[in-house]
């Protein structure tokens, strides 16, 4: 049995104790280094490969979150949310490395830190600290239990920042996978009830943005009125965005908050969520067409009315689309040898019927010669990510230490193991 032990747990409330939520998440400092180094230190047999931030240049690209472009720009950003890499044996093949990944980082908002015995609380208990712990005890227990781990099979582990806050693993997972530090096998570690998921989706955020002149009550028809045009968009939009490949969330509308008078500029926030980047680019496109679209009913409905004629006459010249977010892959994995290996070490697979998620495997898609699944202990919901009461119970955390270990000794018994090429 994989069991956690004293250590381990010392080690979990430490990891609670240290505030890690990243810059785009909280204006208190992270401690992200910090709890790197005790992660490193309490990772008997293990070797620091890689131990610092991103480079500026990662963030240079097209397909980085506007906040996140934004925040590169300011004075120790990514000077405090470094990246570790640890490796267990000597360095093998792609084909004989197996690769987990999990983040440090939290949510912001702090959760007292407390363990009775059976249950963990605090930030990060289940999303992802707890599981970081049970990831050690796993692999400390699969080396004990099968000689080749360590050996013949190569362990690597990220421990990365910038999965939480829109980063979208952006300074943290993608460049680590970009400068090789994968496996055949990549497990990313996140709550999923113990069931592995071959899948992860990815979102895009639009803003629709009205810049306009505002009125005075008294004149309403002189101004722009960015709240009707804005709202009227809002609905439009939710009819021509439901039903398709993806999922659209409507938010974030926002001109005023006083009554007594016309608010000429504002905004409204889209998120699309989608599984394919077929289905992605499919969905941007549909928003783009929509919101044109959806301008032109406005001035048609609205021409003759005096209040609103001047903002039906100009809203196609003073209403603009941005893409604070765009053109992120998703994880599509069919790999009947990444079935074989889970079985063998007995994790169910999550239903293909059931919605995925997004996480930082998505930066997995395309590599070659690898296979991936998302595995971990809890859920997301249940267990209270990201909202206040967050916690991890002992007997999931061991769980999930006992799958960790059994997925290595499969793995190492596998010939080949996922039947990648050895490019690393």
């Amino acid at each position: 049995m994989a069991a956690l032990t004293a250590a381990d747990h010392a080690l979990l409330l430490r990891l609670l104790d240290l505030p890690t939520a990243g810059p785009l998440e909280s204006a208190a400092p992270a401690r992200m280094w910090a709890a790197q180094r005790e992660y490193a230190r309490a990772a008997a047999g293990f070797t620091v490969l890689h131990h610092a931030p991103a480079d500026r240049a990662d963030l240079d690209r097209p397909d980085v979150p506007a906040a996140v472009r934004a925040a590169a720009d300011e004075p120790g950003f990514l000077a405090g949310q470094p990246n570790l890499v640890l490796r267990r044996g000597p360095a093998r093949p792609r084909s004989r490395t197996v690769m987990f990944n999990v983040h440090l980082d939290t949510v912001a908002g702090h959760e007292p830190v407390s363990f009775d015995g059976t249950v963990f609380r605090g930030r990060g208990a289940i999303d992802a600290k707890g599981p970081a712990v049970a990831l050690l005890a796993g692999i400390r227990d699969a080396a004990r239990r099968h000689p080749a781990i360590g050996t013949d099979v190569s362990v690597l582990v990220q421990a990365v920042s910038g999965e939480e806050g829109g980063a979208m693993g952006t300074f943290g997972t993608r460049p680590l996978v970009e400068h090789g530090y994968v496996g055949a096998l990549n497990v990313f570690c996140e709550p999923t009830g113990g069931r592995y998921l071959p899948r992860a989706t990815a979102s895009a955020t639009a803003r629709v943005r009205v810049a306009g002149s505002g009125a005075i009550d008294d004149r309403p028809g002189d101004g722009h009125n960015a709240t009707v045009l804005l709202g009227f968009l809002a609905q439009y939009l939710a009819v021509e965005l439901s039903g398709g490949a993806g999922q659209a969330c409507i938010a974030g509308l926002h001109t005023g908050t006083r009554h007594n008078r016309v608010y000429g500029s504002g905004e409204l926030l889209v998120n699309l969520a989608y599984a394919t980047e077929s289905a992605g680019a499919a969905l941007t496109a549909t928003l783009d067409r929509a919101v044109s679209d959806g301008l032109d009913r406005f001035g048609a409905r609205f021409a003759a009315v005096p209040d609103f004629a001047r903002t039906a006459a100009e809203a196609s010249s003073v209403t603009t689309v941005d893409w604070l977010k765009r053109g992120l892959p998703t994880l599509c994995a069919n790999d009947p040898n990444l079935d074989v290996v889970l079985a063998a070490a007995g994790v169910p697979r999550w239903p293909d019927d059931e919605p995925a998620f997004t996480c930082d495997a998505i930066w997995m898609s395309g590599v070659p010669g690898t296979a991936t699944a998302v595995l971990g202990p809890g859920d997301l919901a249940a267990n209270n990510a990201h909202a206040e009461g967050e916690f991890a119970a002992l007997a999931d955390l061991t769980a999930f230490a006992g799958q960790v270990s059994r997925v290595l000794r499969a793995f190492a018994d596998s010939p080949t193991g996922t039947e990648p090429d050895d490019r690393s």
